[in-house]
C-alpha cells in the first residue's frame, strides 16, 4: 500500500473512552484522517459492541469478539486495555491523556468523574486539552442522567413518527443514523476546537448529544412545521414537497423516481408518452403536482406498469431523469459506480492473517488522503506498545501491571 504522508490530523494523539457506534463513528473518521487514536477498552470484555452478533469473523471462537458491528467503526486505532475502575488504572489513564490532545468519551453525563477523568479534573493537568463528551441527552437538561441509545432517540427525536407507511407505525430507520450522525457532529466539533485553540492555546469541553443530532438532521421537515405549525405524517416513499419523488411499481419491481424540478417532470412525461399531462394544468408545477398528487399517482402506477425497471432507467436516465432500481446491499457492492469509487476496501487483519474487507471512507483528499494503515484491532492488541511509545514503561512494569489485573 502507497504510503501517505501529510495527513492532516498526523501527530494529533486522541484518547478515545468511546464504545459501540457514535464514538466509535467520531475517533473511526478522525484516524482515517490521520489521528494517532488510543482507544481504551475494558481488560478481558473490551468495547460492548465487539460482542453484539451474528455475525462474527470469529464466530469459532467460544467467545467471539470481531462482531461485524464492531469491525464497522474501529479501523486506524490502537487498543489498549486499562481497568479504570482501579486507582492505579485511573493514574495510568491520566498520565497517557498528558500526551494526547483530544480525550472523546460517550459515558453518561457525570461518570466519568468518580474516577477523576471528567473534564473539570482533566484540564487542571492538561489545560489546552479539547475533551468530547458525547451523550444520549447532554450535558444539562432534565434527561441529562439518563441512558441513551439511537433506537430510543429516533423515537424520541421525531424521526420515527415521519418514517413508514402512510397508515402504519411509525418505523426506525435500517441503520442507526442517530449514532452516526452523532458521531460526525462530534467530528467537526473536534476539528473546530483544534483550529480555536491553534489560535489560542485554549482548550475547551465539547458537549453532543444523540438527541440534540437527532432534532438537528429533522431539517426541511422540521422547519415546515416551525413556519406552519402543522404536525408532518408519515408518508411512506413519498416526500412531502417534491411530486412525483418516491416508489414506483415497474413491470418487473419497484423502483424509484426522484423527479426534483418542473423541467425534469417534462422530459419525463415527454418518454412515458405523457405529453398532455405536463400541459395539464393540476401538474404543470411542483406545487400543483404536490397538492394533486393522489390523481397524479393514479396516473403513474398505470403508466411504470408498461415497461421493465431497465427500461425506465435505461431510457430516463439518458435524459437527465433521475431515477434508479432499489438495491439490496450485495447489489450495492456489485454496483459499478461504488466499485468505482472504491467504497469498498480489503485489510490484513492482525489475528486472522487474511484480508477482512470493510467500507471505505467517503472522503476524498486530493492533497492529504485519507489512509487505511491499521485493521480493527483485536482487544488490548497495542496495549505494550502505546505504554511504552507515551509512558516510558518497562516490559517489568508492564508485566506487573498485567499481573495485578490493571491492563
Amino acid at each position: 500500500m502507497k504510503k501517505i504522508i501529510n495527513q492532516p490530523l498526523e501527530g494529533i494523539n486522541v484518547f478515545d473512552l468511546t464504545r459501540v457506534l457514535a464514538g466509535p463513528t467520531c475517533t473511526q473518521v478522525l484516524g482515517d484522517l490521520g489521528a494517532n487514536i488510543i482507544k481504551v477498552e475494558r481488560p478481558m470484555s473490551g468495547d460492548d459492541s465487539r460482542n453484539l452478533g451474528p455475525p462474527y469473523l470469529d464466530a469459532k471462537n467460544l467467545n467471539p469478539q470481531e462482531s461485524a458491528y464492531y469491525l464497522s467503526v474501529n479501523r486506524n486505532k490502537n487498543s489498549v486495555t486499562i481497568d479504570l475502575t482501579s486507582k492505579k488504572g485511573q493514574q495510568l489513564a491520566r498520565e497517557l491523556i498528558k500526551k494526547c490532545d483530544v480525550v472523546v468519551e460517550n459515558f453518561r453525563a457525570g461518570n466519568l468523574k468518580q474516577y477523576g477523568l471528567d473534564y473539570k479534573s482533566l484540564k487542571k493537568i492538561k489545560p489546552n486539552l479539547i475533551y468530547c463528551s458525547i451523550t444520549g441527552f447532554g450535558q444539562t437538561g432534565p434527561y441529562a442522567s439518563r441512558g441513551g441509545y439511537d433506537y430510543l432517540v429516533q423515537a424520541l427525536g421525531g424521526i420515527m413518527s415521519i418514517t413508514g407507511q402512510e397508515n402504519g407505525d411509525p418505523t426506525k430507520i435500517g441503520v442507526g443514523v442517530s449514532d452516526i450522525i452523532t458521531g460526525l457532529y462530534s467530528c467537526i466539533a473536534i476539528l473546530s476546537a483544534l483550529r480555536f485553540r491553534e489560535k489560542t492555546s485554549k482548550g475547551q469541553q465539547i458537549d453532543v448529544s444523540l438527541l440534540d443530532s437527532q432534532v438537528s438532521w429533522l431539517s426541511y421537515v422540521a422547519q415546515s412545521y416551525l413556519i406552519s405549525n402543522i404536525i408532518p405524517m408519515r408518508l411512506g416513499n413519498d416526500h412531502p414537497s417534491i411530486v412525483p419523488y418516491q416508489t414506483v411499481k415497474a413491470k418487473d419491481g419497484l423502483m424509484v423516481i426522484a423527479i426534483a424540478n418542473d423541467n425534469q417532470f417534462k422530459k419525463f412525461c415527454k418518454f412515458a408518452k405523457l405529453d398532455d399531462l405536463f400541459l395539464d394544468e393540476k401538474f404543470k408545477t411542483n406545487s400543483k403536482r404536490v397538492k394533486n398528487r393522489k390523481p397524479l399517482n393514479n396516473i403513474l402506477k398505470k403508466v411504470f406498469m408498461k415497461k421493465t425497471i431497465k427500461q425506465w432507467v435505461d431510457g430516463l436516465v439518458k435524459l437527465n431523469v433521475p431515477c434508479g432500481p432499489i438495491n439490496n446491499i450485495k447489489q450495492v457492492f456489485d454496483d459499478p459506480q461504488v466499485i468505482s469509487r472504491n467504497m469498498k476496501i480489503s485489510m490484513k487483519h492482525k489475528k486472522f492473517k487474511k484480508n477482512i474487507d470493510l467500507i471505505a471512507s467517503p472522503i476524498n483528499l486530493e492533497k492529504s488522503p485519507v489512509a487505511y494503515k491499521k485493521s480493527p484491532p483485536v482487544l488490548g492488541e497495542d496495549t505494550n506498545e502505546i505504554l511504552k511509545k507515551f509512558l516510558k514503561l518497562e516490559n517489568d512494569e508492564i508485566k506487573q501491571l498485567r499481573k495485578e489485573k490493571i491492563i
